[in-house]
């Protein structure tokens, strides 16, 4: 079955399903976050098929969002960066993390986030960037930017 694409739909969510749309990205995307670089490294912490490994990293530096690196010739071995492109995902996959905690556990999970320099465990959440104020769903609306062209979406 050939998946639906939506890279060139006008709506953000749309787009960005369409980059992290399968069950491996946001985990490869995760472990890349969370500080492993190497390919064995992914692989391992995953237990995902090279093949599949190849793809999704394939993909992910197509979009921008990660640049290889070979760190040894003989054998080749590689390691992957994450761009600006890419670290901005940690917001997304942070979001996706507090969701999960709260609707899809009975207790607590085993694993949690906490901030490095404190030891405090944090919730991640939602602002709006021009106001600092926490996202209020029956507030926020949708519109057609001025002088853009309507389409569905």
């Amino acid at each position: 079955m050939r998946r639906t694409r939506f890279d060139e739909h006008p709506c953000p969510i749309a787009r960005t399903a369409d980059l992290l749309g399968d069950w491996w990205t946001p985990l490869v995307l995760r472990e890349l976050l969370l500080g492993r670089t190497r390919f064995s490294d992914i692989q391992s912490g995953l237990d995902i098929n090279r093949s599949v490994l190849t793809q999704r990293l394939r993909r992910l530096q197509d979009e921008g969002v990660v640049v290889r690196h070979r760190y040894q010739e003989h054998p080749p071995r590689d390691r992957y960066e994450l761009t600006d492109k890419g670290r901005a995902l940690w917001e997304v996959l942070s979001v996706m993390w507090d969701y999960g905690e709260t609707w899809l556990f009975d207790s607590p999970a085993a694993i949690e986030l906490y901030d490095k320099r404190t030891g405090a465990a944090i919730r991640p959440g939602v602002i709006d960037r021009s106001t600092g104020e926490p996202l209020d769903l029956t507030t926020t609306r949708r519109r057609v930017r001025a002088g853009a062209e309507q389409k569905a979406g």
